[in-house]
């Protein structure tokens, strides 16, 4: 229940910060529509998007947090903690800094890998692409000092701050297309890259004030490569690979898919990522974030019983809350698509291809969240390198499958590469959990798992006939758009509340045992 309660924090926050992107992004397909304008903003948006991911959610949380409590809890407490913070603080930022530096240099190869180099677009064109991926560079150290910083407060189990911090972002490129949009997408795209900036310096901002409240304090000295620097170093690198399977995937995916599909598939598949990413975030972040530091402290006690009783409820959690998402994006897609996004600049085609592509990333929603749920298992052993094994061989799936699946299905094969990937990564990761004696399903999560899949369809149902009922409310008016979605989601969930009462996937005693812990 106290993982539950941690999520709810978490990801309530989370939450707001995705509702707030699937705003900005609805603006975004009325304002620069599915040209080359939108594919040119969306590659240079995905460099900061996936080292934010790599980085601030992946790596450096996985090599830096078990390491921090493991200072604390063996050193002077907190104080030893912020020492090895610190040092690695003076050697991370002027590695940073050189690192911005020399992508800002290459900005024009970096663009053509993340590109692919377009299907043949004009000279003028991909310059304009390069301006953008220049000008949403410095998003990345930014980032990686508010990662630094995050990790802190998490290891403190303030997770609420760093959650808190992406709707910063999101709020400065809603700003800014609602205050700098024009006729000429071009310029609507070039004011949202200058929105990323603008919106990292907010999230640093942020961060150093949360951190002063809380009492920590980090000062840069002469850069030293301490033993325990090193170490951290070492395995940051694995860790990033294997935190950012997901991530590499869809950077592949992406540049297949400007190689080889139409102008306007780069942008239906980053919006339906999009809503894919909305229980991602929900779910998959909030588990991550909060498991990683959990775990290492069991384990810092010996108490191995505990942390694998953590990880099965946070597979219970995991799929308690993903499987009825899958259900619904495989079922009512178009209308989702049709409500936010099919105005403007955004046509009816546009949404039915848009939709096809969310329906395929879907396929693999639980398993994107498993991931999240179960390498805290070897992070907190301070094993990087197993995961990353896995991810490997995950990308080269998903390569294979891209080229195999683009000529045939065109801009749904690169969402279901990515899906198969992982739903691949995952297995491996539970059977390298179970062989080593780390994980193993316990009889409570074993009695659930059916319930949850059988009231999920039991929603899939409903929704299938609801939309019927509800289709003329997903255009028009916002107004009507809101009416229309919040009676379609909101059928859903009472359904899917009441299938769980009735399936015995949730009981009515969970409920009032969490309210009266919330009491408590």
């Amino acid at each position: 229940m106290k993982l539950a309660k941690s999520l709810g924090s978490v990801g309530g926050l989370t939450l707001a910060s995705r509702v707030l992107a699937l705003g900005r992004d609805s603006l975004q397909a009325t304002y620069v529509g599915a040209g080359f304008a939108s594919d040119a903003f969306l590659v240079a948006f995905r460099l900061p998007n996936m080292f934010r991911a790599l980085f601030a959610e992946g790596a450096f949380n996985a090599a830096f947090v078990p390491m921090f409590n493991r200072k604390v809890a063996e050193g002077d407490g907190l104080p030893a903690g912020l020492a090895f913070a610190q040092a690695v603080l003076s050697v991370l930022l002027p590695v940073l800094i050189l690192a911005t530096a020399a992508m800002l240099v290459a900005a024009w190869p970096l663009t053509y890998l993340l590109s692919g180099g377009f299907n043949d677009p004009a000279p003028e064109q991909f310059a304009y692409a390069v301006t953008l991926s220049r000008i949403t560079i410095p998003y990345l150290l930014l980032i990686s000092i508010v990662s630094l910083l995050g990790a802190i407060l998490n290891s403190l189990d303030k997770f609420w701050v760093n959650a808190a911090a992406p709707i910063l972002l999101n709020v400065a490129m809603v700003v800014a297309l609602l205050w700098f949009h024009g006729p000429d997408p071009y310029a609507t795209a070039r004011a949202q890259a200058w929105a990323v900036t603008a919106g990292g310096a907010l999230q640093l901002g942020w961060l150093l004030f949360a951190c002063h409240r809380a009492g920590v304090s980090l000062r840069p000295r002469r850069p030293r490569l301490t033993p325990d620097v090193r170490r951290m170093l070492r395995l940051i690198v694995p860790a990033a690979a294997g935190a950012g399977a997901m991530q590499v995937n869809l950077v592949i995916s992406t540049a297949l898919s400007g190689k080889l599909l139409d102008e306007g598939s780069i942008s239906y598949i980053y919006y339906a990522d999009r809503l894919n990413q909305l229980p991602l975030g929900l779910i998959g972040i909030g588990l991550g974030t909060i498991l990683l530091p959990t775990i290492s402290r069991q384990l810092g006690r010996k108490d191995d019983a505990g942390a694998m009783d953590t990880q099965n409820r946070g597979i219970e959690l995991a799929l308690l809350l993903t499987l009825p998402a899958t259900i619904a994006f495989l079922t009512v897609a178009e209308p989702i698509i049709r409500a936010l996004f099919q105005h403007g600049a955004f046509g009816a085609d546009d949404t039915i291809r848009c939709a096809q592509s969310l329906a395929a990333f879907s396929l693999g929603l639980p398993a994107y969240v498993l991931i999240k749920v179960l390498t805290p298992g070897f992070y907190a052993r301070e094993d990087t390198r197993t995961p990353v094994r896995f991810a490997m061989w995950s990308i080269v799936v998903n390569i294979v499958l891209n080229l195999a699946l683009i000529p045939t299905i065109a801009h749904v094969g690169p969402p279901l590469a990515t899906a198969v990937a992982a739903w691949i990564n995952v297995a491996m990761l539970y059977v390298a959990l179970r062989r080593r004696g780390h994980f193993a399903l316990d009889r409570q999560l074993t009695h659930r798992l059916p319930r949850f899949a059988a009231a999920a369809l039991m929603m899939g149902v409903a929704l299938f006939f609801a939309d019927r009922l509800v289709a003329p409310w997903t255009t028009g008016a916002v107004l009507t758009r809101v009416i229309g979605m919040g009676a379609l989601v909101g059928a859903g969930c009472v359904v899917y509340a009441l299938a769980c009462l009735a399936t015995g996937a949730f009981r009515l005693a969970d409920l009032r045992a969490l309210l009266r812990r919330r009491a408590a």
